[in-house]
């Protein structure tokens, strides 16, 4: 009757996320310097002054640096970026990430302890909602008038 489910649930996101392999890494010991592009994941572990752009996943490792914007699929940040980051899909900001500049993502997972200055959009929010909340506030302004006209 009490099974454990048949899939194992233990692995972390970061850990289910780093399935597909990497294809680019920057070592700690490695400075880039202008424009980074890759159609494969990315893995920083040093610093990057320049764009990073990928269309999977980029994954920057504790004590790496990236100043410039950022555009990927996915990314898991536990290192430091200063410029904007605009996501697909998926942005998870571990305890030691830092971003300074603006962030534009679907999802958004932001753990205990991860920084962020700058405005945060998800692109959830878009106009559509925003009609319909305008809708039902002008529903309720009718029906408040309704009920003083009636008295």
């Amino acid at each position: 009757m009490f099974q454990k489910p048949s899939v194992d649930t233990s692995l972390s996101n970061e850990e289910k996320y780093h399935e597909d392999e990497v294809e680019t890494v920057v070592g700690p010991s490695v400075h880039v310097e202008g424009d980074f592009n890759s159609a494969g994941n990315i893995l920083i572990k040093g610093s990057v002054a320049g764009k990073v752009s990928t269309n999977k996943l980029l994954t920057l490792e504790e004590g790496s640096k990236v100043t410039a914007d950022i555009k990927a699929g996915d990314a898991i940040v536990s290192g430091e970026i200063i410029g904007n980051a605009k996501i697909e899909n998926r942005l998870e900001l571990t305890p030691t990430a830092r971003i300074t500049g603006d962030i534009k993502c679907d999802i958004l997972v932001v753990h205990a302890g991860a920084l962020v200055q700058g405005k945060v959009s998800m692109t959830g929010l878009d106009a559509p909602e925003k009609n319909s909340n305008q809708t039902s506030t002008r529903s309720r302004v009718k029906s408040k008038k309704g009920s003083d006209d009636s008295e």
